[in-house]
C-alpha cells in the first residue's frame, strides 16, 4: 500500500502511496505517519550538511577567478539551496489521521 523510495536528490526517504490518503485505514495511517516522523526528524541534519557544502562552494568562489568555474560553483550552491528548500517543505508536511476506527 506504501513505501518510502529514496530521494537521492534529497537525500531522505519520501512517502509514495499506492492509495489515496483519505482511503487508508486508520492503523496503516498510523504506520505511515510514524515511519514518516523519524525520516522527518532527520532533515534538520540533512540541511546542516547541505549548509556546510554550500559554505564550502562559497569559500571557493570567493577565491576563484575563472569565470566559467565560478558559475559552475554559482549553479551548484543554487542546487544545493533549493534541495534545502524541499527538504523544509517536506520537513512542514506533517500528515493526520483522518481514517475512521475500523470496527
Amino acid at each position: 500500500m506504501y513505501i518510502f523510495e529514496f530521494d537521492k536528490r534529497l537525500g531522505i526517504a519520501i512517502p509514495s502511496l499506492e492509495r489515496d490518503w483519505n482511503f487508508l485505514d486508520k492503523a496503516m495511517q498510523e504506520e505511515i505517519l510514524s515511519r514518516w516522523e523519524e525520516i522527518r526528524g532527520n532533515i534538520p541534519d540533512r540541511v546542516k550538511q547541505l549548509e556546510t557544502e554550500i559554505n564550502q562552494k562559497q569559500t571557493l568562489l570567493f577565491h576563484e577567478e575563472d569565470f566559467l568555474k565560478s558559475c559552475d560553483l554559482n549553479s551548484e550552491i543554487s542546487e544545493l539551496a533549493s534541495i534545502i528548500n524541499d527538504l523544509w517543505l517536506w520537513f512542514r508536511s506533517k500528515g493526520k489521521i483522518t481514517a475512521q476506527n475500523q470496527y
